[in-house]
């Protein structure tokens, strides 16, 4: 290897916005690095689901697209 080409590797401080925090190793040149979404608060990994709807979308795409009630008929109820 050739010296002083490769950047330094060190330990960083990894924070999640759920609030989790976790020591890694990288290359980052910061002594912290921040997520939205970590293994602790992920929906793959917790089993959970969480919609996080700060604008309305979900209810105005429920609202437009889900289904009308009794307006809609199964394929066995002819």
């Amino acid at each position: 290897m050739k010296p002083n080409i490769h950047p330094e590797y060190k330990e960083i401080k990894v924070v999640c916005s759920c609030g989790h925090t976790f020591v890694t190793q990288s290359t980052l040149g910061k002594d912290q690095l921040s997520l939205e979404v970590c293994s602790a608060c992920h929906p793959f990994y917790t089993g959970t689901q969480k919609i996080v709807d700060t604008a309305g979308r979900v209810d105005r795409f429920r609202q437009k697209y889900g289904l009308k009630g009794k307006e809609t008929k199964k394929a066995d109820d002819k």
